[in-house]
């Protein structure tokens, strides 16, 4: 015997039909740094658009190499303007996409188990407060936290005496790592990312103008979903911004 549907659960199976086919995945490739934070606000923005959003989080640098060699994402979250750059100037980027979301702050951090207070300064006594052991921090050669560490010491007039003596991670997230598992006694991270670890204390800022602006840029790449500028848009918005804010980002520089 044929069933025979009411005609309003018909409808309701179309609409729920198109819903899953509007529905769409929106794959983001951001900076490390950014997990925490970029977890809840994406969270946030699936609960109000249906969307979902995949998350590929490590360094600036090797996202931007995935990008370049075909790994397919529709953002580019970095943590300078340079990989941003790099890519635009490639032509991966959509043309007019890219803007500047917030800033962060250069912190030196020790384990919580070993506080202490070492202010970056002209000269500070950073090589004494390492003993024996290796500065951990991002890979100078290519991950931005890396290279705004390497501006700051070098312009604090420390960086040779202590680029022998460090230990290089993948990302800032490794480098906060060993930080936090007592492996190395002090660290160079972003601000967030020692607000993030309960395993770390800051035991100084850095100032300012020792290194370039820490900016996170972001930008939709060629060829990305349709759900991709609203989910841009919302990282720009009075909402994003609170999520991250209460992370600790600052307010774009």
């Amino acid at each position: 015997m044929r069933r025979v549907f009411p005609k309003a659960a018909l409808v309701l199976a179309a609409l729920l039909f198109l819903n899953v086919a509007q529905a769409q995945t929106i794959t983001v490739f951001a900076a490390a740094s950014l997990k925490n934070a970029l977890d809840e606000a994406a969270a946030l923005f699936e609960r109000e658009s249906g969307s979902r959003v995949r998350l590929s989080y490590a360094a600036s640098s090797a996202l931007a190499r995935q990008i370049e060699r075909g790994a397919p994402a529709d953002v580019f979250i970095s943590a300078d303007r340079e990989w941003m750059r790099y890519l635009e100037e490639e032509g991966f980027l959509e043309p007019g996409s890219s803007r500047e979301l917030f800033g962060n702050r250069l912190v030196l951090v020790a384990p919580a188990s070993r506080p202490l207070a070492l202010e970056p300064e002209p000269g500070f006594a950073i090589v004494p407060a390492l003993g024996e052991g290796r500065l951990a921090m991002a890979d100078p050669r290519h991950v931005p936290a890396g290279r705004y560490a390497r501006a700051a010491l070098e312009k604090l007039g420390v960086w040779s005496a202590v680029e022998d003596r460090l230990a290089p991670g993948d990302n800032v997230r490794a480098a906060l790592a060993l930080v936090a598992r007592g492996e190395t006694p002090l660290g160079i991270v972003y601000e967030t990312d020692a607000k993030a670890e309960p395993g770390v204390m800051v035991a100084g800022r850095f100032p300012a103008a020792s290194h370039p602006p820490i900016v996170y840029p972001v930008a939709m790449l060629k060829g990305a979903r349709p759900g991709t500028a609203p989910f841009i848009a919302f990282l720009s918005g009075p909402q994003a911004r609170r999520v991250f804010e209460r992370h600790g980002f600052a307010p774009n520089p």
